[in-house]
């Protein structure tokens, strides 16, 4: 059994800052865990625009707090999402999030991330893989 709060992840390298100074995430579950996803809390601040594309992972996104547009890159449907809506990458969706006020959500990764991946310059985060070891148990 693994128990852990955010705040003990605060400053480790769980707690993980984009490179474009757009989110931040706290991975509280990673591939070391070894259970098949990993999840986080991300926040996305507000003002800023992300464009993403995870072709090598499905993920769901559950906001907590704030107010995003979400806009299929593929299609050009745009939804509004705010606390308490859910949106699942199920098809590997290039998207685009424009964030009106600070968005806090919930993540679930499937594959699991390592915690050392960043979006490269087509929105993807590459499908690394942790070396052969125990868990760990923070």
């Amino acid at each position: 059994m693994i128990v852990r709060s955010f705040k003990d992840i605060e400053g480790t390298d769980r707690h993980v800052k984009a490179k474009s100074g757009t989110w931040e995430s706290k991975r509280i579950v990673l591939a070391k865990e070894r259970v098949g996803f990993s999840l986080h809390e991300t926040t996305l601040y507000a003002g800023t625009e992300t464009s993403m594309w995870y072709a090598n992972h499905i993920e769901a996104v559950l906001c907590v707090e704030g107010e995003a547009e979400l806009t299929n890159d593929e299609t050009g449907e745009k939804y509004t999402i705010t606390p308490g809506t859910m949106y699942l990458l199920d098809g590997h969706e290039k998207h685009t999030m424009r964030i009106k006020e600070d968005f806090r959500c919930v993540c679930v990764f499937n594959p699991p991330v390592t915690g050392r991946e960043d979006h490269d310059e087509n929105g993807v985060y590459p499908l690394l893989t942790e070396p052969e070891s125990e868990p760990e148990t923070v």
